[in-house]
């Protein structure tokens, strides 16, 4: 970390820093030298997930017998998520793979299930996806209109989804929709579609502000008949699901955001150093030298109140609530700090060639999805009883 983080973690053990080492090596070697035509191309290549799977970096918690690492400890995905920020590898889109998605099939899959579709994500063969979000339909999961209907042994899907994240690679997609509209929240299930079923169409490949080289798309869903096995877990159970899923998915977002802040300063930081204004560093200035004090103090405060967050969800005490705060204060600092660096960079800032210019539009995203700053807040005011 540098200079900057005036903090020593004790989040990890020995093996967590080989684990680094091994994963720093995979994306020197199989991601930096192609990254930046993935972000022109706006999608990787396949090949990236499958030498991930070579090499155990997909599925470490899928149990062996199903191709997987036996591991659930959630600090190798910690380290995993740290790296690909510091690198600035935003298309990489393992975090979802192996954080959110994961979990859903580890807890809800059935035995014929499990050993129909671990095997491939721990290999790289099959993709992820997870789709909630509607074109009229944002964080308010209670107003998906998404419905499935039975038909025999098939439920009839029809509907859209759309800022898929793995949207145009994935080959296998849990879709939230509704089983029965009566019950509002309470009354939709989750489905795994799969890549090839007819009427399942991908709409456009959407052209975002940040995250350049990340597949994120449209889904469309057209009398596709998915088959009643692949209903994930029990019928109109989808809310309680995804409840219980996304304390995971915030921690994570909030694990790119410290380790996001943490990158663009230090690199300002050295920027501020070599970089000389009526003849001096421009990091010699009261001014500039205050707002490092600012954001050093900024960025390890989060560092630290991550962690321990982190902590808690290795013990498995991390509340909805508190993942949260750890998603909304996270990121919202994000943000701020990301700008504030941009500006010590003057002119050259607001060029795309500068990795600070990238990180800034790449960030701003990280307060709206997993659940807006705004829905965040909402979540903690309930749980005070106002």
């Amino acid at each position: 970390m540098g200079n900057v983080i005036k903090y020593d973690r004790t989040l990890f053990e020995p093996e967590h820093e080989l684990f680094r080492e091994s994963f720093r090596g995979f994306l020197d070697k199989h991601v930096a030298p192609f990254h930046d035509e993935w972000e022109k191309n706006k999608i990787v290549d396949r090949n990236v997930w499958i030498e991930a799977g070579k090499q155990g970096f997909l599925g470490m918690a899928v149990p062996e017998e199903y191709g997987g690492g036996g591991n659930g400890d959630f600090r190798y995905n910690v380290v995993m998520g740290e790296e690909t920020v510091a690198g600035r590898y935003s298309g990489l889109g393992f975090m979802l793979h192996n954080d959110v998605v994961l979990p859903y099939l580890l807890r809800l899959a059935t035995e014929e299930q499990k050993q129909r579709w671990l095997p491939g994500f721990c290999t790289g063969e099959i993709i992820t996806a997870i789709a909630m979000t509607e074109p009229g339909t944002g964080s308010d999961l209670q107003g998906i209109k998404t419905r499935a209907v039975r038909d025999g042994d098939h439920y009839i899907l029809n509907g859209s989804k759309t800022f898929i994240t793995n949207g145009i690679l994935s080959d296998l997609v849990i879709v939230a929709a509704q089983t029965d509209p009566e019950k509002g929240a309470m009354g939709f299930s989750l489905f795994v579609v799969e890549r090839g079923m007819e009427g399942f169409e991908r709409g456009r490949h959407l052209d975002k502000m940040g995250l350049d080289a990340q597949d994120t798309a449209e889904l469309s869903f057209t009398n596709v008949r998915v088959p009643a096995e692949n209903l994930l877990g029990e019928e109109n159970m989808g809310f309680l699901y995804l409840v219980q899923n996304l304390p995971q998915e915030r921690i994570s977002i909030a694990v790119i955001a410290a380790a996001a802040m943490e990158a663009v300063l230090e690199e300002t930081l050295q920027y501020t150093k070599d970089r000389k204004a009526f003849g001096k560093p421009i990091g010699s200035f009261q001014n500039s030298r205050f707002l490092l004090a600012e954001l050093a103090t900024e960025a390890t405060a989060v560092r630290v109140v991550i962690d321990e967050f982190l902590k808690l969800h290795l013990e498995e005490k991390l509340t909805v609530e508190q993942a949260a705060m750890a998603k909304w204060w996270s990121t919202e600092n994000q943000v701020k700090l990301i700008d504030r660096c941009l500006q010590l960079h003057g002119g050259y800032g607001y060029m795309r060639e500068y990795s600070v210019a990238r990180a800034y539009l790449d960030a701003r995203v990280q307060t709206i999805y997993g659940g807006t700053t705004e829905i965040m807040k909402e979540i903690i005011g309930r749980s005070l009883g106002v």
